[in-house]
């Protein structure tokens, strides 16, 4: 589920993954929730969603965190 919901994200489908994670609450779906969030611009939402994870808001920019997340889901 999470590798389908980061292949939407680089397909630009934001809902397709949305809809995907918005009702899981382990760590890396909370990561991807929050990252889906920053990049509409909604930052409260997203920190919300990385406090969820057990992280603050990073400093990267979106690309970065976007490998951070393949590079999580990877790991699994």
């Amino acid at each position: 589920m999470h590798r389908k919901a980061l292949a939407f994200i680089e397909a630009g489908k934001w809902d397709q993954a949305h809809r995907l994670v918005q009702d899981e609450g382990d760590k890396l779906s909370c990561l991807i929730h929050a990252y889906l969030h920053r990049e509409e611009g909604d930052m409260p939402n997203a920190a919300y969603w990385y406090r969820r994870a057990g992280e603050t808001l990073p400093d990267n920019s979106l690309p970065e965190e976007l490998a951070r997340l393949q590079s999580l889901c990877n790991g699994q």
